[in-house]
């Protein structure tokens, strides 16, 4: 194939154009795009399109979501490889890459293929595609029999049928910048959730699980289908953790459960750390303080780079204060410490699969809270709230955090001040985590002396009124959202 000359797209589109209104069909635009230009069929039906390698690509893409079993995740690149297989330096197609090809060009399979092409495919390929089974779907007659090969030419014919194989596992519908692609969607929506509407970031985390699950049923290299695992596991531990935000506990518990199957198929523990912490959370929410220092203890056995050691250690610190075991809560803030300091790696997704600084000292805090150590806990608080923020839900609790500070030690207007920017919070970032804690306040300030006041009445208040108007609240009351 001759490589393309200086304004070459532009001389394409020329003549497109003056064909398209001369009245020629698509067909014939693409012979006399291949007559002219010397392509390769398949680059001709884009040609005539008028389509670029990347949004040739990107239209391939969606209509394999569309198809069930034909997913694929095409670039540029390896579009370009599929055009101009039988090359050294293509790839070849395979069949259902070829079906999507001539559903999206509108044009039958066989004008995407020239003589080149139909020598280099395998018998069996070539077979289906003109609508023959063989005879070997028929079971074997004495007159099949009779056409089987032997001797030499049987040898010959079974070592063609493994050539046949080896051509078929070679290849996939995943290109390497395509799986780039996918793992930067995962890091951009992880990182999205910080800031902003987390329905909306939910709604994309799906979307994105949906298209790996679909090329996951399409066929790819093993180590491609490895880092596929990997994408779907991130993605499902996402979901989990977002549903529990949304106060959907036993939705985040299924979500957890896909996502570490993903991480036992893909063999990876970073993910099958995060999951664990994921799920530690849950269980957190639910009550169930053993099982969340259970998942967050094996987590930290099964270790992972990054900061999900710190996070672990912190989740299962957090648990042991809410049983009231003041010692195992203190040594697991120390192990927090410790696996800090010992950090080596940057977290591969980060966002909201991440611990800085300011996240463990929001659970730090938490835990001195929970131990009577109301002092420390508010000189943690105001030096980590000075410095860079992580995301609105970990400063909401963390000035929910300084206003139980202040009522712990009898500063009624402290607690108010701290929650004024709480209840500037908009309805759809009121997340399960903060009404929760926002309640753990509510509770205190009922224990407190100045319970009865007409100040603490109107706290009291107000945390139930902003608590009325949150995410979970209006989650329940939907008739549109159910427990699927």
């Amino acid at each position: 194939m001759t490589r393309p000359k200086p304004g070459f797209k532009a001389e394409l589109d020329q003549l497109r154009q003056e064909m398209t209104a001369a009245g020629a069909s698509p067909a014939a635009i693409a012979v006399e795009i291949r007559t002219r230009s010397r392509v390769r069929p398949r680059d001709a039906w884009r040609h005539v399109h008028g389509w670029s390698l990347q949004q040739a690509a990107d239209r391939l893409n969606d209509l394999g979501i569309e198809r069930p079993g034909e997913a694929v995740a095409a670039d540029a690149s390896l579009l370009g490889k599929w055009e101009k297989w039988p090359a050294t330096s293509g790839r070849r197609p395979s069949l259902a890459v070829l079906r999507l090809l001539a559903h999206l060009y509108g044009c039958g399979i066989d004008e995407l293929l020239d003589l080149e092409d139909r020598r280099a495919l395998p018998a069996g390929a070539l077979r289906t595609l003109h609508g023959e089974s063989g005879p070997a779907a028929h079971g074997t007659t004495a007159a099949t029999a009779a056409q089987q090969p032997a001797g030499p030419e049987l040898v010959r014919s079974v070592a063609e049928e493994s050539a046949a194989w080896a051509q078929w596992a070679e290849t996939s519908n995943v290109g390497d910048l395509a799986m780039e692609q996918v793992m930067a969607d995962i890091q951009a929506v992880a990182r999205d959730y910080l800031t902003d509407d987390p329905v909306t970031v939910f709604k994309a985390t799906r979307r994105h699980r949906d298209r790996v699950f679909a090329l996951l049923e399409g066929h790819q290299h093993p180590r491609q289908a490895s880092d596929l695992y990997a994408a779907a596991g991130y993605l499902c531990t996402l979901l989990a953790w977002m549903s529990s935000d949304l106060g959907k506990l036993n939705d985040a518990d299924t979500q957890g459960r896909t996502a570490w199957l993903c991480a036992e198929l893909a063999g990876h523990d970073d993910l099958r750390a995060w999951v664990l912490s994921t799920r530690s959370k849950v269980a957190m929410w639910d009550g169930r303080m053993r099982d969340a220092i259970t998942h967050a203890q094996h987590g930290a056995a099964v270790g992972g780079s990054g900061t999900v050691g710190v996070l672990l250690a912190c989740q299962e610190a957090d648990a042991w204060s809410q049983l009231g075991a003041s010692a195992q809560a203190g040594a697991a803030l120390g192990r927090a410490l410790e696996a800090r300091d010992a950090m080596t790696a940057p977290d591969e997704i980060a966002g909201l699969l991440s611990c800085p600084e300011i996240r463990r000292i929001n659970y730090s805090s938490s835990v001195h809270l929970r131990g009577g150590d109301a002092s420390t806990a508010l000189r943690e608080l105001d030096a980590a709230l000075a410095g860079p923020s992580h995301s609105y839900g970990t400063t909401a609790q963390m000035q929910i955090a300084r206003a139980s500070a202040h009522v712990a030690l009898g500063a009624l207007d402290g607690a108010t001040a701290a929650l004024e920017p709480v209840f500037m919070l908009p309805s759809d970032q009121r997340l399960a985590p903060v009404t929760g804690r926002l309640r753990e306040v509510a509770r205190a300030v009922a224990r407190c002396p100045a319970a009865g006041s007409r100040a603490a009445a109107g706290l009291q208040g107000a945390i139930e009124e902003w608590c009325l108007d949150s995410v979970p609240r209006h989650f329940t009351l939907s008739p549109s959202t159910g427990t699927r």
